[in-house]
């Protein structure tokens, strides 16, 4: 399994394995990603958090498919 591009994770998961996945590609903690995904989101109008998961969502292919 080639593990140079994004996945969703398939164990690291919350919702949908978006942020999970992110962290394991970058060697990042999921749980401290998700903290900060979450605040970023919340105290910014400008950065639509909940449309940015869904795309990712859509676009990132689940791991080992």
């Amino acid at each position: 399994m080639a593990t140079t591009g994004l996945f969703r994770s398939r164990h690291d998961r919350m919702i949908a394995g978006v942020i999970g996945g992110i962290a394991r590609h970058y060697g990042w903690n999921s749980t401290l990603l998700r903290v900060i995904y979450v605040l970023v989101s919340v105290m910014s109008a400008a950065f639509p958090g909940i449309l940015v998961y869904l795309i990712a969502w859509l676009v990132m292919p689940e791991e080992g498919s």
